[in-house]
């Protein structure tokens, strides 16, 4: 179990943790019944952070931040000397805290996505982990809501009996919506993303090989080049300079942290 502590990555505090490290805090929060939110950011979340001040703010309130990507990995090693054997991923994460809720009887929701793809996910779910308890389910509306709408949501949640909570939204909507649900919600909760689409079979992911040369973002990219072809190919070069500018100047090191003002936005 590794745990190296939490280190900026321009400006987003970034733990530098394993897999199980990570599984077994989330399953302490739950049975518990303490507020826990969790993310897994690769460099498109990091840089909603470095590019965004209030968002940064946001991010660094979250409990745990795990380095989903690659890029994210090497930077804590170049940036802060922290070796990581490999990423934290958030499909891969996703399941293995499942696993980990199937055996102590922890039931979980599934928030997000299309009615489609979370009916997928939690067939998929229920025949891999039979013992699995799934509390209940609510796909997006995609849209903004009120605030009276998100207290209805927080209760339906708690009305359910579950513990953990898994959002899929996409980045940085379930940031947003971790961040800001953390304190309606007395249980650990998971901003996973692309891990509903993946484990649902409406998505494929890049192969193993790919993965561990860094090379995902090419995969993801030729699946869905007219919608992510911002995100990578002006992104992730920004951030690769980014990250030399905080090596050698010390820029974007300082991270923000929330101080209360933060925009509720409402995302459901």
């Amino acid at each position: 179990m590794i745990n190296y502590g939490k280190h900026s990555v321009l400006g987003v505090n970034v733990h530098a943790v394993d897999y199980e490290y990570a599984v077994a805090e989330i399953v302490a929060a739950a049975q518990a019944g303490r507020p826990f939110a969790v993310s897994a950011l690769a460099v498109h979340g990091v840089m909603t952070g470095n590019m965004d001040p209030v968002h940064a703010r946001r991010l660094n309130g979250l409990d745990l931040v795990v380095p989903d990507g690659q890029p994210v990995r090497l930077a804590l090693r170049w940036l802060h000397g922290k070796k990581l054997a490999d990423r934290v991923y958030g499909p891969n994460l996703t399941l293995f805290v499942v696993e980990a809720c199937a055996r102590a009887d922890l039931p979980i929701f599934l928030y997000g996505s299309r009615p489609e793809v979370v009916d997928q996910f939690r067939a998929n779910l229920g025949m891999r982990f039979p013992a699995l308890k799934i509390a209940g389910y609510l796909p997006s509306r995609f849209k903004q809501i009120s605030e009276s709408e998100a207290e209805h949501i927080a209760a339906q949640i708690h009305a359910s009996g579950a513990k953990v909570v898994l959002v899929g939204l996409g980045c940085p909507r379930q940031e947003v919506w971790a961040f800001e649900y953390r304190t309606k919600l007395s249980m650990p909760v998971l901003a996973v993303g692309a891990a509903f689409d993946f484990h649902a079979g409406t998505l494929s992911q890049a192969p193993a090989w790919m993965q561990r040369l860094s090379l995902e973002w090419l995969y993801r990219l030729l699946m869905e080049p007219a919608r992510l072809w911002r995100r990578y190919l002006l992104l992730n070069p920004l951030y690769c300079w980014r990250v030399v500018v905080q090596r050698c100047t010390g820029k974007y090191a300082t991270p923000i942290m929330p101080d209360g003002d933060e925009p509720l936005l409402g995302y459901a």
